[in-house]
Formats: structure tokens, sequence, C-alpha cells
């Protein structure tokens, strides 16, 4: 019964990549700048596989006897957003970018937008999504014109009230804009941002919903679901990989309901891939610059993984990495570009090894796909005679 389970704590970032300052992320390291923020921060359980122990990394404990394998991996791909680090976990190694919009979108796709969903919008420029329905909930409410924005990320973000569009008409409006966003503007995501409230004190909801592009290439999701494998996936991976290579697929209130979600699944008897995401490091403290919120989000994950590693099937490896930065103690409030910290731990795995610094997230994917036998090429290189 192979099983490769990956959890991403997003944004968990550990260090600037050497290429961070054209990004403009010099000085960005997530993890390390949290520790030096946050008096008797401390993370025993993940130190215990090794966390401490990856070169260079900054403000965790080493262990003297680590029970896992760890390591740290570069972001080959062209970028630093969400879609284009978990592409990579996956295998696909992107040669450019996604669009971004950092001025808004240009008028020929607002137009276009506006025309197609029959109302004007409001919004049109970067910012962060808890501000701008602060600044804009009201007129929205008034008008019940979406409020349209971006950020950083290639990102098309459409933001609406409950009680003023319908969910089901926001999504509706978001497929709209996915269609329309392709080529030379086809960005990574639009988001549905639905928030309820009143003025000064809007919220957004859990009723977030991601509409993704189709992966450019197969991934080791698509080789395992074709070979008969089972692909179960927890948190917004499904809309990631807008479903493809998925058989089974729950989405998640918070981290720790993402945690009990991973555990329901691992309690189960299947092979194959097992892959979550927990959002709320990067979603509700990263782009907020919230350290104490993060810090303390990332000592509940920690009190987590006992049960997590108690969960573990004879031959079930677990992975435990992140798909880029998001340093809440530096000015930006959008991802940065940093390497990500590679943990992995099985009850047959050696104990210990130190796996150096990987060139590129895909080799997890090369990893998996060795693991359960799977044939691709992907542009990485398996570890998996290093510590099985």
């Amino acid at each position: 019964m192979k099983r490769a389970i990956i959890i991403v704590l997003d944004s968990v970032g550990i260090g600037e990549l050497p290429d961070a300052e054209e990004y403009g992320d010099k000085g960005s390291n997530t993890l390390g700048n949290i520790a030096s923020n946050v008096p008797g921060f401390c993370l025993p359980n993940l130190e215990s596989l090794g966390l401490g122990n990856i070169d260079n990394i900054k403000g965790i404990k080493p262990s003297e006897n680590p029970i896992g394998c760890y390591g740290r991996m570069a972001e080959r791909s062209a970028g630093k957003d969400t879609t284009t680090g978990h592409w990579e976990i996956a295998g696909i190694v992107m040669d450019r970018p996604f669009p971004v919009y950092p001025n808004g979108f240009p008028p020929e796709i607002i137009d276009e937008f506006e025309k197609s969903i029959n109302t004007k919008i409001i919004g049109n420029f970067a910012a962060s999504g808890t501000e701008i329905i602060n600044m804009l909930g009201d007129e929205h409410v008034k008008t019940g014109y979406p409020i349209v924005y971006t950020s950083a990320d290639s990102v098309f973000q459409i933001a609406a009230h409950e009680d003023i569009v319908l969910v089901e008409r926001l999504y509706e409006m978001c497929k709209i804009a996915r269609k329309i966003l392709t080529g030379e503007h086809a960005v990574g995501r639009v988001i549905a941002r639905p928030f309820i409230g009143k003025s000064g004190e809007y919220k957004r909801t859990s009723r977030r919903k991601d509409f993704s592009l189709d992966p450019i290439e197969k991934t080791v999701l698509d080789y395992a679901k074709e070979m008969g494998y089972k692909v179960k996936t927890v948190g917004k991976i499904e809309d990631i990989f807008n479903k493809k290579g998925i058989t089974d697929a729950v989405h998640i209130q918070n981290n720790m309901d993402g945690v009990e979600k991973t555990l329901q699944y691992m309690k189960e008897s299947f092979e194959g891939i097992l892959f979550t995401n927990l959002v709320d490091f990067d979603m509700l403290y990263g782009h907020r610059n919230d350290i104490e919120g993060y810090a303390k989000a990332l000592i509940e994950f920690d009190d987590r993984v006992t049960e997590i590693l108690e969960c573990l099937k004879d031959d079930d490896i677990l992975f435990i990495t992140a798909d880029h930065g998001c340093d809440p103690s530096t000015e930006s409030t959008d991802h940065s570009r940093e390497y990500v910290p590679l943990i992995a731990y099985g009850k047959k795995l050696k104990k210990g090894i130190n796996l150096g610094t990987r060139s590129t997230f895909a080799d997890i994917a090369q990893t998996v796909a060795h693991y359960l036998g799977i044939d691709a090429g992907f542009k990485g290189t398996s570890f998996l005679e290093q510590i099985l």
C-alpha cells in the first residue's frame, strides 16, 4: 500500500533565493524572520524531523538526532505564485511567469468583462483583499458593481457582498472572466472573494473559490490517476490543478480543518497520493504582515505533527514543504522568492539524511513517481534511493 503524502505549508519560505532581488524580495526569510521577532518561538515536532538541520536555516533549533530526512528546495520556474509553486512540486517547470498587472487590467479586458456580465465594475487596481473591501465595500453595496482587483500575483479577483451578489452569481462571473483571460492575458487564477458584514466591518467568508488554468503539461497526479492510483486532495489543491489528475477532493475551513481532513484520508486504505494545502499561513498572516498570528499558526500545526506521524501506515512517505515565501516582517504584503523546506519521513525511511539544496521543487514529483513506479521524465531528480 504505497502512498505519498504531501503537505504544503503555504508560504513558509526559509530564506531568499539567489535571484530574490530581481523580484523585489532581497532580505526575505519568512520562517527565520518570524523566529527572530517572536521570543521563545520554537517548533519542537518539526525540529525533531530535522527542520532546524536544513542548510543555512535561521532561527530554528537543530536536532542532535533528527528522525526525518531534510533539505531545502529552490524554485526553478520563473515566478513566486501559488500556481507556479504547486505545479512545480507536481513536476511542471515554467519557463515564463504568468502575467501580472501591477497597474490594473487593460481596458480591452475590463470592457469585455463588463459587457459579458452586463454591469460595470469598480476597483481594477492592485490591493490587499481585506483593504479593498473596506475601501470600496460601501460603493459596492450601494451600486451592486462587483469589485475587481489584483495583487503582485497573477490573479484576477472579484469581490462581492453575499447579500448583494449571490455567491453562485459571483462564481458565474469568475467563469466568464476565466474564458476572457486567455493567451497573453492568461492569469494563473481567477478568484471569487465573497464577503459579508456592514460598513467598516466587512470580512471575507470561507466560500472563496479559485478558477485556475489547466496545467500546461501532465503532472505526477495525472500519471498516478492513469495508473489506477487514488489521488486525494485537501484544501485548494483541486482548484490549483483545475481538477486534473484528481480522484477525490475536499475543501477546508481553516488549517486545523485541513489537518483533520488529511488525517481522515490517511486513515482510509488506498494506494496513491494525498496532497494537502494549508493556506492560512499565507492568506491570513503572510499577506497581512501578521507576525504573531503567523507564529501562532505554525505552532498550532507543529502541535498536530505527532498525530500525523502516528497516522502513517508502514509504507507511507510523508513530505512537508512549501510553495513560496510570504514574509510578514517586510513592508511587502506579497509573496517572496524563497527557498522552501523539504522534510521526508516514513517508518521505513532512513533517519537524519541531509538532502542538501535541491535545484527544483520537481524533485518531489520525480521522487513520488519513482516510489509509485511511474515512468515520467520530470525536470527533477529523485532522492528516493537516498532516503529508502
